[in-house]
């Protein structure tokens, strides 16, 4: 069955078309929750709570543009408003150089350890730094996207990078000094 035949059967609720279009796209989306989220399971959650809206709002999609492309917003805009329903963005009012430098090693650093020190970071500079770096967003769509100002997105992203470089120069102190 073709994509667009699929799309056209989830229009009319066909569950078994649902469990298709699932099967297609959840290990992309999953990629995207666990971007976003805190943990594999909260991930999980947001996977289904992202199909169900998917799902829900499947009769809007008019087949202009990609698909792939309008499912994958559906996914950050479900992630991004669990954290905005629970004001993770209310008390900031931070100073911070908007410049910090974030220099990684690929031979010191692994990716797998790299995301999951991105994964650590508090929820509102994690999704700064995912939205703004790996996801190219800028800061005027971030703060539209997350209900912020722009002044707060660049505050943010400079205190994730200050969080994740000084948590790579105390990763690779320790790593010298085993190797010692």
């Amino acid at each position: 069955m073709s994509l667009k035949q699929l799309i056209e059967n989830c229009k009319i609720n066909d569950t078994k078309a649902q469990g298709e279009l699932y099967k297609l796209f959840s290990s992309k989306l999953f990629a995207i929750c666990l971007k976003y989220s805190r943990n594999y399971a909260e991930a999980e959650d947001n996977l289904q709570d992202a199909f169900l809206t998917i799902f829900d709002k499947i009769e809007q999609y008019k087949s202009k543009g990609s698909f792939e492309g309008w499912i994958k917003r559906i996914t950050v805009n479900t992630v991004l408003q669990r954290y905005r329903n629970e004001k993770v963005f209310d008390i900031i009012n931070e100073n911070t150089a908007e410049n910090v430098e974030l220099d990684v090693e690929e031979d010191t650093v692994s990716i797998d350890y790299l995301l999951k020190i991105i994964q650590e970071l508090p929820d509102r500079y994690r999704l700064v730094f995912n939205l703004y770096v790996l996801d190219g967003y800028s800061h005027k769509d971030i703060a539209e996207m997350l209900e912020i100002n722009i002044g707060t997105s660049k505050s943010n992203l400079a205190r994730a990078r200050l969080i994740l470089k000084q948590t790579i120069e105390d990763y690779k102190t320790t790593q010298r000094s085993q190797t010692l």
